[in-house]
């Protein structure tokens, strides 16, 4: 008998739900890794995390059900924020963690997927979306205390900011093909941190046209 035939959320978190979960998981990001998202199978991640393809029709019903999870636990496994005391310190510490990802053989592989799948999928996209929001929301507050402490300007919009740190490091991933490295994070905290300071990400402010 293959690991598991119990309905999902019948047993104590810790317990074979938990296990199963994992398993699934796991298997579900290599398979997305190796093949993209419109190779994704249920049965094939059966297979492979070893579970019966009950459970997996039961508890994610689909592929995109299955990458909604999968994204949903990528973002609570991330590593949290870290907290300086210098804006730019912690904008480059975020930097180098989205880069350390993009660049792992793996997790680089699972992202192009599962954002390629985001352009056509509308549950993918919106998981996707969610994914993103959560690690926004774990940065904001540096940016948030960097106002507090006068380092940059009242009303900046903590979010955007941080969108600015990871966005060219998403450029050279998918666009470009330049090299993605510890020098292409740190130029990416130090443009974010300069134009924050300089009141670019403040909310509401005019455009004056030159």
């Amino acid at each position: 008998m293959s690991a598991d035939e119990t309905a999902a959320g019948t047993v104590r978190p810790g317990g074979r739900t938990a296990r199963v979960r994992a398993a699934v998981l796991q298997a579900a990001g290599d398979a997305l890794a190796e093949h993209g998202f419109d190779h994704l199978d249920l049965a094939d991640i059966a297979r492979r995390a070893d579970v019966g393809k009950t459970t997996l029709y039961r508890r994610w019903r689909s592929p995109a059900g299955l990458v909604a999870d999968l994204l949903m636990d990528m973002a609570e496994q991330s590593l949290p924020r870290t907290e300086t005391g210098v804006l730019l310190t912690d904008l480059r510490a975020n930097a180098r963690l989205v880069q350390r990802t993009l660049t792992d053989p793996r997790q680089g592989a699972l992202f192009k997927a599962v954002i390629a799948a985001a352009t056509c999928d509308p549950r993918t996209a919106d998981a996707l979306r969610r994914f993103y929001d959560i690690r926004i929301r774990e940065w904001a507050p540096c940016v948030e205390q960097a106002v507090s402490r006068g380092e940059v300007p009242d009303g900046t919009d903590s979010h955007e900011v941080i969108r600015a740190v990871s966005a060219p490091l998403y450029y050279r991933l998918l666009i470009s093909g330049d090299p993605l490295d510890v020098a292409a994070a740190d130029r990416a905290a130090e443009a974010a941190a300069t134009a924050a300071r300089g009141g670019a990400y403040v909310r509401g402010k005019l455009e004056v046209a030159p």
